[in-house]
């Protein structure tokens, strides 16, 4: 017999009501009307009922979001004359009655020629030398078509290894032109950041585990089967999980190793209820499966990273500072949230989108958790002092704080690496929710002579935020297109021109995006 107890702290979860319902690929309530949905957003995009169009390409639907009041907005992925398309999602916005009412997502152009001037063989060994570490194993290419890059015929080769430090692994996408052979872009699949019980930074909190025969485990039945483990300071190897005999877990500090491994289930925990309570979405797949958490990983190892499939954080340096506060372990599941809502290119203005998020999910779970130790604040890995110096080391309302992010959008942000470029994110949401200036939390530059901002609270910036994500963004996203698609997301939300609307309007305007002004203003 199996049961789930809990211990120490109780905390109180606040329900939110959902602006949106998300449906499984092509699936609704009403067969019929998804059936006519599809075959709606097809022909909005000059397809066929089978999903074929003129140009020798084909959609197929991979998600469906309808929001109260009817309106559905389908995701559909594309594939040319056979070849994936990296960057070719299109979203397809349709009314109540399946009338078309707009799409987001680049348009494609078709290659002059689909037969690659340049071979697979060679073009693993092109991806093979642009990678920085130790290989293990070389992928076999595959032909694509990079929406992205113009339309350019492409070789994609996955090659898997270690990153220089030799402890971080990494999955890195290369993208080699098919006429040429030269690498032009990557895209590594494991993401990083610099870098209860009784947990070392949330304190004395609930967390729910299970009873297997005589002893507790680390497994989380209420959190979709949340599970955490010990590496033992390697970095291959099983991962063993936590075992303990009286379900008290820790003793607040580093001489136990089950300190940090509560820190990151309780962290996972209130993560996965965020999402659920605040954005109506159950674990990142959608499906309320939950995901592993690897603590103590490597040795003085000062990073963690999602890897597509669970979680990893080191000790820090000297092994004494665990990378498992509740803002790193949000940032670091946030991608896997974002990833499934869209995939946005890692890379330009999209990967910055994709970091901003992150940072900005881990800021919104901290607020959420209210763990005693740890309160909610805009700072990012202070409790870790990953810099070794006491500072966090990134924030939301100025992120060029930390000497290399953009807090205003110029000239360099478009190719800037995304931990760069997404410093204007992140400062554009705190402005959305805190307004610019002196606030409670930090001093907010403006970017130029534009006028102060102020904030519609945080409530109301996370759910803009996140519908940006789920019903408009695609994975070429720029940051005026995010201008676009947030105030989008704010009207339906709030009503065209209300005080959020302009609100968001004022905010892009506060961090440099310009854009097409809808509401009079800035």
């Amino acid at each position: 017999m199996r049961r789930t107890l809990t211990t120490t702290f109780v905390a109180v979860l606040a329900v939110a009501t959902a602006a949106t319902v998300t449906s499984p690929a092509g699936a609704a309530d009403d067969p019929v009307r998804a059936a006519d949905s599809t075959t709606a957003a097809l022909a909005a995009l000059g397809a066929r009922p089978d999903g074929s169009s003129p140009d020798g390409g084909a959609y197929s639907v991979t998600r469906t979001v309808t929001d109260p009041d009817g309106r559905t907005h389908l995701r559909l992925r594309r594939t040319l004359r056979g070849l994936p398309v990296r960057g070719g999602d299109v979203v397809v916005h349709l009314d109540r009655a399946n009338r078309a009412t707009g799409t987001e997502g680049l348009g494609v152009a078709v290659p002059s020629a689909l037969t690659p001037q340049v071979s697979a063989a060679d073009a693993a060994r092109s991806a093979k030398a642009a990678f920085s570490g130790s290989v293990t194993s070389v992928g076999t290419p595959q032909l694509v078509v990079d929406a992205a890059a113009g339309g350019r015929l492409a070789w994609e080769t996955v090659v898997r290894g270690w990153a220089p430090d030799g402890q971080t692994p990494s999955r890195l996408h290369v993208l080699a032109d098919a006429a040429t052979g030269a690498v032009y872009a990557t895209d590594d699949e494991v993401k990083t950041v610099l870098g209860t019980g009784r947990a070392i930074y949330a304190g004395p909190v609930r967390i729910d585990t299970t009873l297997s025969g005589t002893a507790y485990q680390m497994i989380d039945p209420s959190h979709g089967g949340n599970r955490t483990c010990d590496m033992r300071n390697t970095t291959i190897g099983p991962c063993v999980l936590f075992v303990d005999a009286d379900n008290l877990w820790g003793n607040y500090a580093t001489t136990d190793r089950a300190s940090a491994a509560a820190d990151a289930h309780f962290a996972s925990a209130k993560t996965y209820d965020y999402f659920r309570f605040v954005h109506n979405r159950s674990g990142r797949t959608g499906t309320g499966a939950g995901i592993t958490s690897r603590v103590h990983y490597g040795n003085n190892y000062v990073n963690a990273f999602y890897d597509g499939g669970q979680l990893t954080f080191g000790d820090g340096a000297g092994n004494i500072h665990p990378l498992t506060s509740i803002d790193i372990l949000a940032h670091e599941l946030g991608h896997g949230y974002t990833d499934a809502l869209v995939g946005l290119v890692y890379s330009g203005e999209s990967g910055g989108i994709d970091e901003a998020s992150s940072d900005i999910w881990g800021a919104m779970v901290e607020f959420y958790a209210a763990a005693p130790g740890d309160p909610g604040d805009y700072l990012i890995g202070e409790e870790a002092d990953i810099l070794g110096t006491g500072e966090p080391f990134g924030n939301l309302f100025d992120p060029s704080l930390d000497g290399s992010s953009h807090s205003c959008f110029g000239p360099g942000t478009p190719g800037a690496p995304p931990h760069v470029s997404a410093g204007v994110g992140k400062h554009f949401f705190f402005n959305l929710a805190e307004g610019t200036g002196a606030t409670a939390y930090g001093y907010s530059p403006l970017c130029g002579d534009v006028a102060d901002v102020v904030g519609i609270g945080r409530a109301k910036a996370e759910k803009i935020w996140y519908r940006a994500l789920n019903v408009y963004a695609v994975s070429t996203t720029t940051y005026t297109n995010m201008r676009a698609y947030t105030q989008a997301a704010a009207a339906d939300l709030y009503g065209s021109c209300s005080i959020e609307h302009k609100t968001v309007q004022a905010a892009w305007k506060a961090v440099n995006v310009t854009g097409v002004t809808v509401c009079g203003g800035p």
